[in-house]
């Protein structure tokens, strides 16, 4: 069996963004890559998710073993800030280049949008497209031929629900297919596509009035199966994506969340 028949990341190394929580979509996506041979380097932002961020770091060696995981306290939402990822996983991995780039790292607030400040209108934004196109900036260029990008976005682009976060999450949608045609066509044959979860329990999408109301809604719109999804379920998704075996799928933009496709 040759290593295109298979989904081994072997001799990969990925940098995966807002994946310092155990229970998040990032640490399962982390954990999904390392299993399958890729080294991870877990990225989290504040010092009150560094333990958390060790643990992840942790029950991955347990898995992949020694030299499989590091851990990189950093803020995606600047140029500084992701030019500093870049080069230290680099330094970490003692390699010279990035294989596979995450988006995954996010924040929403839970605000209602007629009154919400700028503050944390710009927050949404600079975290979930102004970081993904910087640390793309910053990545690239230490891209090999069939690098993989996957930016982890949201069906609330398609849903209408969540004003502020679901805009961000559009315009995401927009980067990837933007981008696709530049970063396909220069020789390299990177590939980019946007991951769109339905919801999923984790601390991003905690037991809210406004979410308990949107529950029974959402559940309805799955089609595999009634239930949400899981970090596992996300991550696979992603492990598909970022493989050999993905190599003519870009520029895509998949709901991955039991079938709500929204508009």
């Amino acid at each position: 069996m040759t290593a295109a028949d298979t989904l081994s990341l072997t001799g990969k190394t990925a940098i995966i963004t807002g994946s310092g929580k155990e229970n998040g979509i990032g640490a399962a996506i982390a954990h999904a890559l390392a299993r399958n041979g890729a080294r991870v380097a877990i990225n989290y932002l504040s010092e009150a998710t560094a333990p958390r961020a060790a643990k992840v770091a942790a029950s991955i060696e347990r898995v992949a073993g020694k030299g499989s995981v590091i851990v990189i306290q950093q803020d995606v939402t600047t140029p500084e800030g992701t030019q500093k990822l870049v080069k230290e996983a680099i330094k970490g991995f003692g390699v010279d280049h990035i294989d596979i780039l995450v988006n995954n790292a996010a924040w929403a607030s839970r605000e209602p949008v007629l009154t919400a400040t700028q503050e944390s209108i710009e927050r949404t934004f600079k975290t979930c497209v102004l970081g993904p196109l910087y640390l793309i900036q910053a990545t690239v260029p230490h891209m090999p031929q069939g690098g993989r990008i996957v930016n982890i976005g949201s069906v609330a682009s398609k849903l209408g629900i969540e004003a502020v976060y679901g805009a961000a999450k559009a315009a995401m949608d927009a980067l990837t297919y933007s981008l696709a045609r530049d970063l396909g066509s220069d020789g390299k044959r990177i590939t980019i596509n946007t991951v769109m979860p339905g919801p999923v329990l984790t601390d991003s999408l905690p037991p809210t009035a406004e979410f308990e109301m949107l529950k029974e809604g959402l559940l309805n719109l799955t089609r595999a199966e009634r239930r949400f999804g899981t970090v596992e379920d996300i991550a696979d998704s992603v492990l598909l994506l970022v493989n050999e075996k993905s190599r003519w799928i870009t520029g895509e933009c998949i709901s991955v969340s039991g079938g709500i496709t929204g508009n």
